[in-house]
């Protein structure tokens, strides 16, 4: 596989990111031993926990690979890897609880809505399209909603005109969400809170039927580029703090003013920061649920 031209992704079990690299070769996923050690077991110490079981067990080290993949310190090192065959094997030799779940679950890879929704969302970033997106626009936003969703939804990029509501929360009345979209597309953006301030308030708008979150963190990356020269690294903000602050921003935005401000970088060009916030948008989906029509 050349390394080079390697399409990674982080998936989620547990709670836990499970890294894997597309071969493209030979059209398959190769996923981190040590993170599926840790995902199925809750090891604090994975990376002991496999080589122990990989020496108890000698099958392992057959089975497995080297793939250069990125760790927490955002430095790439060869990591064993396994391909769905070699994790069948690995699952015979961990505790059973979870292991048909997981096993669903890496056959959903590539397969799923949310799944080819994501590569979708990937494929902005490698096709170049994202820089041909409208910036801070109700259209720039429609534009990322019906490229990523293009082909899954048949309302891909366009706006609701029935009401929906999550957890009792009503978003914009649909008869009114023309008029709450053009106020809010007049909103400014020359400051860190102005564009924050923004960013909030599209989501309390939630202008799609299904979709939106994924959409408009999109979208608040390309205004913050464009007027900042920075972007948020979505890795750096815990899912559970995250959409706690998002839910608390309808009446207090303090708490996802902070979470944004300190998780800004400056690499807006960096490839690793567009495809990890990606992974870690979707992640933040898995936790909070679609959208009720009301």
């Amino acid at each position: 596989m050349k390394q080079q031209t390697q399409k990674t992704s982080i998936r989620f079990f547990n709670d836990v990111a499970v890294r894997s690299v597309w071969d493209e070769e030979n059209s398959k996923w190769w996923s981190s031993a040590v993170d599926i050690s840790e995902a199925l077991t809750g090891s604090k110490n994975p990376r002991a926990y496999w080589n122990a079981l990989k020496k108890r067990n000698a099958e392992l080290s057959t089975i497995c690979r080297q793939l250069k993949l990125t760790a927490a310190d955002g430095k790439r090192y060869s990591t064993d890897v396994l391909d769905e065959d070699g994790i069948n094997t690995l699952l015979a030799f961990l505790p059973r609880r979870n292991n048909d779940t997981f096993l669903k679950w890496v056959k959903g890879m590539g397969n799923t809505t949310d799944e080819k929704s994501k590569e979708k969302a990937y494929d902005l970033f490698e096709s170049g399209v994202i820089d041909e997106i409208e910036v801070g626009t109700v259209k720039g936003l429609q534009q990322i909603h019906a490229y990523i969703f293009g082909g899954l939804y048949d309302f891909a990029g366009q706006i609701r005109t029935k009401n929906i509501s999550k957890g009792g929360f009503l978003f914009a009345v649909a008869a009114y969400l023309p008029d709450v979209l053009r106020d809010i597309e007049k909103m400014p953006e020359t400051t860190e809170t102005e564009i924050f301030k923004k960013y909030i308030e599209m989501n309390i708008a939630h202008p799609f039927l299904e979709g939106n979150g994924r959409s408009t963190r999109i979208w608040l990356d390309l205004i913050l580029k464009k007027n900042l020269s920075l972007c948020v690294d979505w890795s750096k903000i815990d899912k559970k703090d995250y959409l706690a602050g998002m839910k608390k921003s309808t009446v207090d935005d303090a708490d996802i003013m902070l979470l944004l401000t300190n998780a800004l970088t400056d690499k807006i060009n960096d490839r690793e920061i567009f495809m990890k916030g990606i992974d870690y948008s979707y992640y933040y989906e898995e936790v909070d649920g679609s959208e009720e029509l009301t």
